[in-house]
């Protein structure tokens, strides 16, 4: 999507305040299907949709334009040397099969179609609301391929299936447009972990790399200060009450129902119980979203999110989000501050 900058003084805020509103009205009046149909769409079903169209927002690439790894390279960890050991990584282990897929590629791609332990699956990044989620791509006896569309709902990543060009939202893996709208896609726990850690706990794993070194600045930030920026870029919805819209928070389903808790209380606390499920945080992970090199972003640090299980604890679908993301889908769902 677009790249963000450190704030630069009240004024400047200001005159980015009124050229987001300025863009958000424009191109509500472009949300048209006829329009994007001359864009490339001209295989969605537009008659089937769960969302308004005005919801949908252009992140500024085309279809595609954000390009997904499709054929996956993978490399030992013992030839890995461009990841700092504190850089973010989201870990996947199905099946014996373990592989990291780190966020200074995930950045420039947001989506990575691979088949892990004998699963096909699809590894997301969404960059502006920090969402990484990883998807059984099996529905209903076939195999999907998921890309980019360019679009946006709630500053979240609107992925498509090249299989129906149905639309996908990225952060509840649900369909909101097209033939397969209202389908939804398992999701597979993984966990948003330092390196380090992934080799710790995985030290005969595999660790994706760039198809074409040269194809991205893999390894910087195009997204400066973003995770400290005052509010969310191309977002018009409501914000949560009483909490910073771009504080970090844990999102689980506990005890069946969407629920979220501080990043501040969890590491505050070190450990914290949900419903049913066991949140425990360590320090020593880098924000993607700070520093122009990730590698030198802030300590955000490592989140575990596990369930007991007559065969001991074992881990859940977690997503380290930022609260106006749970807010705009879960609007009626408390943020546990304390």
């Amino acid at each position: 999507m677009c790249a963000c900058k450190r704030p630069l003084g009240r004024f400047l805020a200001l005159v980015l305040a009124l050229w987001i509103v300025a863009l958000i009205a424009s191109q509500e009046s472009h949300a048209n299907p006829e329009r994007w149909r001359g864009q490339g769409w001209s295989k969605t079903d537009f008659d089937k949709k769960s969302i308004d169209y005005s919801e949908i927002l252009s992140g500024g690439p085309p279809k595609d334009g954000i390009p997904s790894i499709d054929k996956p390279e993978f490399a030992p960890i013992s030839d890995i040397k461009s990841l700092a050991g504190t850089e973010p990584v989201i870990g996947l282990d199905i099946n014996g099969d373990a592989r990291a897929y780190p966020l200074q590629i995930l950045i420039w791609h947001e989506i990575v179609n691979d088949t892990v332990g004998g699963t096909p699956v699809s590894v997301t990044y969404c960059p502006l609301c920090n969402s990484a989620v990883v998807f059984d791509r099996r529905l209903d006896g076939k195999v999907l391929d998921f890309g980019t569309t360019g679009k946006l709902r709630n500053s979240d990543l609107v992925m498509y299936d090249r299989q129906t060009e149905s639309w996908w939202q990225q952060f509840i893996g649900t369909a909101i447009v097209g033939e397969l709208m209202g389908k939804e896609l398992k999701t597979i726990p993984a966990r948003l972990e330092s390196f380090d850690n992934f080799k710790a706990r995985h030290p005969n794993g595999k660790v994706l790399v760039p198809n074409n070194k040269g194809m991205r600045s893999y390894g910087r930030n195009p997204y400066v200060g973003y995770d400290s920026a005052a509010t969310p870029f191309l977002y018009n919805g409501d914000m949560p009450k009483g909490i910073n819209p771009m504080a970090r928070v844990v999102v689980v389903k506990a005890d069946g129902k969407a629920s979220a808790v501080t990043l501040k209380l969890l590491r505050e606390k070190g450990q914290v119980t949900v419903g049913d499920v066991s949140l425990k945080w360590q320090k020593g992970q880098n924000s993607a979203l700070d520093a122009s090199q990730i590698a030198d972003g802030r300590d955000v640090g490592n989140v575990i999110a596990q369930r007991k299980t007559t065969d001991g604890s074992k881990d859940v679908v977690y997503d380290v989000t930022f609260a106006f993301v749970f807010h705009a889908f879960h609007p009626k769902r408390p943020i546990i501050k304390s």
